[in-house]
């Protein structure tokens, strides 16, 4: 059994606050509004030399008018039977009520170790509300907390981390590549996240807006393991509607900086807009490899030369980059899903590969000597060598006699020649010179 605990309870009772807590990190989005929170959501945690992973769930509620109840209970089902034991959270300040009661009986059918956390149990008169929640009927103690403050923490991860069998691992994702699946809103990020695992990890619908955090997911294929990460999709600042989405757009941003590879999905009926450019020009200055996936490409009219066009309207607009594999995919007809995490997959093999000095000399150096750098000032330009430096993505220094002097156009070429001989297909390649 892992060490896995998942933080439950019915909407606006500090969840993500205490999952934040927890985990040391402001990662899941809080805002008192009730159902920020959707999908399972995961970090790791250490408490007495104990590791362990949370999953943070979406507030579970029924008879509601919300659209996404439904899918919410679901997710909240899955991180309940996923976990080795289960914090209920409660509020102090509303004090017991039918939905704790009706969820109650849920948490009670599961046979899991359950830990009710009076939540916001700020003050001492708080703290002896905590005793109500005793009419639960729950085995063992009622734990009054403070999310926002920590108090009563301490005393709950206690009796928690003595359930665990094993010490756990302190990140079990250390060292995993991580693939982010970046886009506009409502292109099908969640979708193709589905389509891959073969299981509702994250929660879709027609609305855009609808995932929120960025949501990890162990994934393995090809004999590798990976990271898959669904994010929210990024829209143009002017549009960005409320704080919830602003953080929205923050964690896809910060998952972008934090992946190896990302995937960017185009809706195929709108084609490359502004902001697909803007995600993928960003990607490219942090020097993360790509693939651009055209999704919906199931509801366009095709002839023999459709893919093409498209291609070349895509690689237009996002001149000078022309090093992107590009895939038209469909993931309602799970058309080319596979193919584009397997080319995802080698982008990752481009991204970390070494070539050895030899190597690059024996081929880069007789394209030089066809065509040398144009004289400047009357001066000789003479490359010497090339290496490979070690970098997050594939750099090479050329060490010659007059670097300040290397033309745009003539690094563009050598640029050219590094990937005509060694396949770097999806990452960017920087060229360094230095002086000989």
């Amino acid at each position: 059994m892992s060490n896995i605990v998942a933080i439950v309870g019915r909407p606006n009772v500090g969840k993500s606050t205490f999952f934040n807590r927890l985990i040391e990190k402001r990662q899941a989005i809080m805002d008192n509004m009730p159902g920020v929170t959707r999908d399972r959501h995961y970090g790791y945690a250490e408490w007495c030399g104990k590791f362990f992973t949370v999953i943070d769930t979406g507030g579970y509620v029924t008879g509601s008018e919300d659209k996404f109840e439904s899918e919410i209970r679901k997710q909240v089902k899955l991180a309940i039977d996923e976990a080795a034991a289960v914090i209920f959270m409660v509020d102090c300040r509303d004090g017991l009520t039918g939905f704790d009661k009706d969820f109650a009986n849920l948490l009670r059918a599961s046979k899991k170790p359950i830990f009710v956390a009076a939540n916001k149990a700020d003050t001492p008169d708080k703290t002896i509300l905590a005793s109500e929640f005793y009419a639960l009927g729950l085995d063992g103690e009622v734990f009054p907390v403070s999310a926002e403050n920590g108090s009563g923490t301490g005393e709950l991860l206690d009796e928690l981390v003595k359930i665990f069998p094993t010490e756990g691992v302190e990140d079990p994702d250390a060292g995993t590549p991580r693939i982010a699946i970046l886009g506009r809103p409502n292109v099908g990020k969640s979708s193709l996240l589905n389509a891959l695992l073969g299981t509702e990890r994250s929660i879709v619908t027609d609305e855009a807006g609808t995932t929120r955090d960025a949501i990890h997911s162990r994934y393995k294929m090809y004999g590798q393991d990976f990271i898959l990460i669904d994010t929210a999709g990024v829209r143009k600042k002017g549009k960005v509607k409320d704080d919830i989405e602003f953080y929205s757009v923050l964690r896809s941003l910060r998952a972008l900086e934090e992946c190896d590879v990302c995937i960017v999905v185009i809706d195929a009926e709108r084609g490359m807009e502004a902001q697909d450019v803007n995600i993928i020009s960003l990607a490219q200055r942090q020097g993360k490899g790509m693939v651009i996936m055209v999704n919906k490409w199931d509801l366009i009219e095709k002839d023999s030369k459709t893919s093409e066009k498209f291609r070349k309207e895509i690689l237009e607009k996002l001149a000078p980059i022309d090093y992107l594999p590009i895939i038209f995919a469909s993931v309602l007809n799970k058309q080319r899903i596979f193919q584009v995490i397997e080319k995802a997959v080698q982008v990752f093999g481009n991204k970390t590969k070494k070539i050895p000095t030899s190597q690059i000399n024996d081929a880069i150096l007789p394209e030089i000597a066809r065509y040398p750098p144009a004289a400047t000032k009357g001066k000789l330009i003479q490359i010497k060598y090339i290496t490979q430096v070690t970098a997050r993505f594939p750099s090479f220094a050329f060490f010659c006699n007059l670097p300040q002097y290397i033309q745009e156009s003539y690094q563009r070429f050598l640029e050219n020649k590094i990937r005509e001989n060694f396949d770097f297909e999806g990452v960017p390649v920087r060229l360094i010179f230095k002086k000989k």
